[in-house]
Formats: structure tokens, sequence, C-alpha cells
């Protein structure tokens, strides 16, 4: 049996359970019950039920249609891993999902939804969207698609990572306290945490429960009173070990109690402050209709997890340097391989485990922080392409070379990009590439006052594009955890999107772009972190301090397009780079360095 005739058999097995259940249609999400940016395995039901297996999508299965939501990045894939005589393939964004399903049902129809899958706030609009219709919105207690995945993976059992308090800085206690004492203050009996990451930070705590991202997954309740309940697979723990490292006043929990504490919340009429946008609608709901009172706010473990503490960025730049050394050595080594002429054979993912190599060398390194994006010539005009969703682009037939990638390293979470000549380039590349390096200069050093938030910088990285007449279709800068998520908020640099403003300890990417469809593309990108700058006038002033040293391939710069300031900035960095790197390179590694890194 084929991948679509698989596909086609999944499908009808979901329908015959929706008939038995007497549901119409049923909301297929690409989540799991934590709504993170990245999922386990054994959550992947999006992929199973469509062979779909993006990072955004979701499908609605109805009795007689399908359909298969993604975004602009996903268009080409969705439709090479979906069957079309099975799925249509709308736009997620563009074509607002509930909407198009209360447009094909019928008054009276009953769509059925797994609450553990979707946000509170997702819940409530959804509801009264298929009212207006009158279409019930149906919970149902077993998801349709766990009862026919018979080969589903089983969750991992990697022992948790008890992270000490020299790598994070700051107890576990304290930081309890801190949030305690802000609930206090605003009348609140707890606080419900659902996501990893905000939970591991609190707890001090790492694991291997996800692919590119060090947590161990769970649920917590933090009280008033600093105690806190902790939901987790406790095969995974070491509990007298994990009591020494947290303190007494943690209670760890079993996943499957998590509905019982919860219900007792409720019974007990707290007052549960809980985040409607990250928090899956299946544990408030239990709280609600137990009796508790939702007060509806942001996860406040956010704000204090992006500053990070100077335990925290001292490590974060000692992670950088050897990052720093792995990709200057990757990219050593690929200019040899072209010298040599002799690449037959090597292609986009040659190059992508090669650049992996040499990070596994590197002291604290864990895992790739995402997966990396190796792209030859038109391959790299898709911002998020990813080489193993098809046949790798062969080496040695292409100008430009763009490598998006990073490492989870004990002490830190990179995050970098370069693009490289590897072939003739013409003067457009050229042109193109020196706009994109203009505006990377320009936000990084930029003076701003406080209360600043990011998506008042973004303009800076886009004014040289703009003055030409290009653009490019993405964000220009979001945070970055601490051995982490590579994608952390609330900090963030765009067009639209997070007000909050950016505070010192925040770390974040400088990531402007240029794309052309079936073309190129090329991405500059360093990690800065915000810093206080010494006072000049009235105001007290942030900025940037770079913690990525990595060459930039002053081959791809068109001198003429450039100021002095930005002549002055191009050499400075390269010299702070050499300065940094050398002492640890030898032999042709730092001869290449020492040509990289030449005046302009």
């Amino acid at each position: 049996m084929n991948n679509f005739e698989t596909i086609e058999t999944r499908v009808a097995q979901v329908r015959a359970e929706l008939a038995m259940q007497e549901l119409d249609a049923f909301i297929i999400p690409h989540d799991d019950e934590h709504l993170g940016e990245y999922i386990p395995a054994y959550a992947e039901r999006l992929d199973w039920v469509t062979g779909f297996n993006g990072s955004a999508g979701l499908a609605i299965l109805l009795a007689d249609r399908a359909a298969l939501f993604v975004d602009g990045r996903y268009t080409v894939q969705a439709r090479m891993q979906a069957p079309a005589s099975l799925f249509e393939f709308l736009h997620l964004i563009e074509q607002p999902h509930v909407q198009w399903l209360a447009e094909q049902l019928p008054a009276g129809a009953r769509v059925g939804f797994d609450p553990r899958l979707h946000s509170l706030t997702w819940y409530r609009t959804a509801q009264a969207v298929l009212a207006d219709h009158g279409i019930e919105l149906v919970r149902v207690t077993e998801n349709p698609i766990d009862l026919h995945w018979h080969d589903r993976p089983a969750a991992g059992k990697a022992p948790v990572i008890l992270y000490s308090e020299a790598l994070a800085g700051q107890s576990s206690e304290a930081k309890r306290e801190l949030l305690a004492s802000d609930l206090r203050k605003r009348g609140l009996d707890a606080v419900l945490l659902t996501q990893a990451e905000p939970i591991n930070w609190l707890l001090n705590v790492r694991g291997r429960d996800i692919e590119r991202l060090p947590v161990v997954l769970g649920f917590a309740v933090l009280y008033a009173n600093s105690t806190m309940d902790f939901f987790v697979d406790t095969d995974k723990l070491d509990c007298f070990a994990f009591n020494q490292h947290v303190g007494q006043d943690v209670s760890v929990y079993p996943i499957d109690k998590l509905g019982d504490v919860l219900q007792r919340i409720g019974e007990d009429q707290q007052k549960v402050l809980a985040d409607p946008n990250t928090a899956n609608a299946w544990t408030q709901l239990i709280m609600e209709d137990a009796g508790a009172m939702l007060v509806a706010g942001l996860d406040p473990t956010m704000l204090p997890k992006a500053c990070k503490n100077d335990i925290e960025l001292s490590g974060i730049r000692a992670a950088h340097l050897r990052d720093g050394v792995a990709m200057t050595r990757f990219l050593a080594w690929l200019d040899r391989l072209i010298a040599s002429g002799e690449f037959e054979g090597v292609d986009e993912g040659t190059l992508a485990e090669q650049v992996e190599a040499f990070r596994r060398e590197q002291a604290h390194y864990v895992e790739p922080s995402f997966d990396t994006i190796s792209a030859l010539g038109p391959n790299a005009a898709m911002c998020h392409y990813r080489h193993t969703n098809g046949t790798p682009r062969l080496f040695g037939q292409d100008s430009l070379y763009l490598v998006d990638s990073g490492g989870q390293y004990l002490d830190g979470t990179t995050d970098i990009t370069r693009t490289v000549k590897v072939g003739d380039v013409r003067d457009e590349h050229k042109a193109m590439f020196t706009r994109v390096l203009q505006g990377h200069i320009a936000l990084d050093q930029v003076r701003f006052p406080h209360g600043t938030a990011g998506i008042q910088l973004d303009v800076l990285a886009r004014l040289p594009l703009w003055q030409a007449g290009y653009n490019y279709d993405h964000g220009t800068g979001h945070g970055v955890g601490h051995f982490l998520s590579v994608h952390e908020g609330p900090q963030r640099i765009a067009p639209k999107g997070s007000m909050v403003a950016l505070q010192p300890g925040m770390v974040l990417s400088n990531e402007p772009g240029y794309y052309r469809e079936d073309g190129f593309g090329i991405r500059c990108e360093n990690l800065v972190v915000v810093t206080e700058l010494e006072p000049v006038g009235e105001l007290p002033m942030l900025g940037f301090e770079r913690l990525t040293y990595v060459p930039f391939d002053t081959r791809l710069i068109d001198r003429s397009l450039l100021s002095p300031a930005e002549f002055r900035w191009i050499n400075e960095y390269h010299a702070e780079v050499y300065r940094r790197l050398s002492p640890l390179l030898e032999g042709e590694d730092l001869s290449w360095l020492e040509q990289a890194t030449s005046l302009i």
C-alpha cells in the first residue's frame, strides 16, 4: 500500500468514528496538549491523517469532504504530501478555517474538537462563530485519531536534567517566590502553567522529550504561597534528587492526576491566572466548570525568563564563541571544497551534516536548536526550506548558498545565518546582499530609549531594501531562550505583533533578508542582547551587544553602495571576529579566518 492509499484508509477510519459519535466534522490542528511551537512524534496527528508534516497547518474532515489549511511556506509541500483526491488545499491565514467550516455545514450540525489541542481563546471564538450558524461545537473525550493510530510512537522516557544554579543563575525557589509574590499582590490564588519552556525555566530543569527543544513536558500550578504542583511522567524523575534540587514545596504528580487537581481547585473556588491564548481549553474549562474564577492574563514567567541574568548571559556568550569556531571551520571547509573541485555527490544534506559535525566537536553541545536550513540557489528563496522534504539539491550549480543553523549547548542556544558565494555571482547578487547587510548594520547600531518595542525598530533593517524598491516577508528578529527554545517571546522585532518593550537581558536575532522566487535567497543573521548604554544627552538609552562572531562573505559586497560608516562597521566587526576566534583555530582554518576578516 502506497502512502496515499494509507492516508485514504486512515481518513475512512476517522470518518467511521465520527459517524458513530454523530459528528458531522472534526478539526485536527498541528498541536499537542501544551500548544507550543514544537511537538513530539506521538502528537503528529495532522501528519498521520493527511501525510503533511510541516510545522503549521490544520485539517478538517467532513463526512464527504476534507480540507487542509497551510500558510504560504507550505503550499507546495502540502500538495506533494497530501492526496489531492481527498483534500482541498486552503490558506491558513487568508481563509479562516472556522468561518469556512460554518459555511459548509447546515444548521443543527455537530463539529467535534479535542479540547486538549486548542486554546481557550480559540474555543470561545469558534463556539460563537459556529453558534451564529446554528452549529454545535462538541468536546470529544477521546480523540478519534488516537483510537486508530495503532503504531503511534511512545512518549520519550529520557530522564529529567537537573539544571544547576551555576548555569541558571538563580534558584528555583527564588523564581517561584518572585512569581508568587506577584500573585499575592494581585489577589490571585494560583497560576496555571501549561507550556514546557516556562515550567522548565521555573523549576531549573531540562529534558529530551522533543527534538531541538531541550525540555521535559509537563503541567504545573504555582500557588500564591510559593508551593507548586508539577504534573509529569514520574518515571523520568529521581524524586529524592529532584526534591533536593527544587526544594520541598514542590509536589510531583503523574500526568493523569492533572484533571483531579484542577477539579479540586475549581471546587475550592480559587481565582486562577491563566493565559487563554497559550493554555489549552481542557485545563481551564475543568476549573471553570467546577467553580473556579479564571483570570485571563499573560503567562507571568515570560518576561523574567526573557530577561537573562548575568550568569545566563555569561553562558550564552561562551556558547556563541564555541559556535563561532564551529561555523568558521565549516565556512573554511566549504571554500576548500570549492577550490578542490571534488564535490561530486555533495548536496544540501551533505552540507547540513558537515555543519552538525563541526558543532558536535564543541564542548557542552547537545543537539541542533532547529532543523538546519541548508539551501542552494533557488531553494534559498523559501525562507523555511527543509532539504529533507524532497531530493536535496546537488552542489556545484549555483552562485549562492544560504545556511541557517544553530546549536543547543548546556550554557546557551545559538542561531546564525550566513549567505556565501559558491559559484559565479552577478552584480545583482552583490547589490541585494549589500542592501541586506546594510539593514543588518543599521539595526545592530541603533540606540533607543527605554519603553521601545521591537515593532518600532523593524523599519531600520528594511530601509536599504525599501529605498531600492524591495522588501522581505518575515519578521526581522525573534527572541531566543537560554538552553531552551530558539524562538522565545514576548520580545520580537517585526512590522506587526508584540508591543512588549525591549528590556536589558533580552536576546534577539537580527536577520533581514531578500528572496527572489525560483532565483536565490539572502539572509544575514546574528544574535544580539539588549543592554544599557553609556548615558548621552537627557535620556538613558539601550542598544544591542553582539553575541555572534563569524565572518560575513565580503566577496558578496558591492562596495559602491557602502557609506564610510558601513565600511568602518564591517572592518571593526571582522577585526573583533579575528580577535576572538583566532586563538581557538589553527592551520588551514586559521589561515582562512585571516583572509576572511581582512580589511575591505
